[in-house]
């Protein structure tokens, strides 16, 4: 292809300094931005704001390697605009069909279950408003959502998608973490462990309950060996649900004053000063930004997200007794093998890197595809 693509990638910013660790749309957008860099038909990337709120120079990111604009600045020097972080409206739409650009729709969340809980459980999540875009170009889901929600957005967009790269990089990650000791990264500590669960507990995909069900069953065994077991986004839970306050209260590990419930927390401080193990489960979310955070430091991590099961130290399904088991050998085993850990770990994530030549050859030939294609 001889012509060299100008591509826009839509977030939708809502504070002008807006953490890049609340959610990781922020930092997908800027990830997939430094994928496309690095494809040879394309002539520049730049991420564009669907919102109202000003761009300045409080944004955690260089806006040199990756150039923030609002969408009134980018709506006439776009080939391709990469619907991400930020829904494009009717009106914007029909604006960037009239001049040709190729609209792509980026699926990188959980759209169907979302869905089906907002009506299920009243969660008005449209307020009556819901807006079907019918004029995408192209579909494109990363692995881990193509599960559960490929399907149910093909029919409702009238449109077949594809199955497209992860991509991440440790970036951020090594920058809000290069001013605690050793860089963050994980370092033998003597003593019992102190635990970490850090599921974000606003649905049954990423909730903390398997990861505190196998803390306990280790600690039924050998409660000598465990500190602590901190499990993040559960303030509310723990003091106002009565449910889950009777169901913790059942615990050995709780009843012994060994659990703490506590508050958000960014990802890397809460690794670098309170962590030595991280516990982890998923239903329908078997890949995600925190499980290579947490490797790519190398911090053991004892999960059960199968398009990553060389990662860490992985248990299959809802057994929580292999879960068990897996943080007893993290345990007797983990600190003798830290280093060789760490750098396997490096190692296998490389394939989801930005520069990945089959990452970018594969993004590469999807542009190609989609510009060969009519203008829908």
């Amino acid at each position: 292809m001889s012509q060299k693509l100008r591509v826009g990638i839509t977030i939708g910013l809502h504070q002008v300094d807006e953490t890049l660790w609340n959610n990781g749309i922020k930092q997908n957008g800027v990830f997939l931005a430094e994928t496309l860099r690095h494809c040879p038909n394309v002539e520049s990337v730049v991420l564009v704001n669907t919102t109202g709120v000003p761009i300045t120079d409080a944004l955690p990111w260089d806006q040199t390697r990756w150039p923030v604009v609002s969408f009134d600045d980018a709506k006439d020097k776009l080939d391709v605009l990469i619907e991400l972080g930020g829904q494009t409206d009717p009106a914007r739409t029909e604006y960037l069909k009239a001049r040709g650009t190729r609209l792509v729709s980026y699926c990188c969340g959980f759209e169907y279950i979302h869905a089906a809980e907002a009506m299920l459980f009243g969660k008005n999540m449209w307020d009556g408003n819901l807006f079907v875009n019918l004029r995408y170009d192209a579909l494109w889901f990363i692995p881990q959502v193509a599960g559960n929600t490929q399907s149910y957005l093909e029919v409702m967009r009238r449109l077949p998608g594809q199955v497209v790269p992860f991509v991440w990089s440790p970036v951020f990650l090594e920058a809000r973490s290069q001013s605690f000791p050793d860089g963050g990264q994980y370092r033998p500590r003597q003593g019992p462990r102190r635990l970490t669960v850090m599921e974000p507990n606003i649905n049954i995909v990423k909730f903390c309950l398997y990861p505190i069900l196998i803390a306990e069953l280790v600690y039924r065994e050998r409660p000598a060996d465990i500190e602590l077991l901190q499990v993040a986004n559960t303030l509310p839970l723990a003091q106002t649900n009565r449910d889950f306050i009777a169901l913790m209260n059942h615990l050995d590990i709780v009843r012994a004053g060994k659990a703490l419930f506590t508050g958000r927390h960014d990802t890397p401080t809460f690794l670098a000063t309170n962590t030595d193990v991280v516990l982890s489960h998923q239903l329908e979310n078997p890949l995600n930004y925190f499980y290579l955070e947490v490797c790519w430091q190398g911090y053991p991590l004892v999960h059960n997200a199968t398009l990553c099961d060389d990662l860490g130290y992985y248990y299959a399904g809802n057994d929580a007794g292999a879960g068990a088991r897996r943080l007893n050998e993290v345990i007797d085993h983990h600190d003798a093998n830290a280093v060789s850990y760490r750098d396997r770990q490096r190692a296998l994530i490389q394939r989801y890197l930005p520069d990945n030549k089959d990452v970018v050859s594969t993004y590469s030939a999807l542009l190609e595809n989609l510009m060969k294609a009519p203008v829908r």
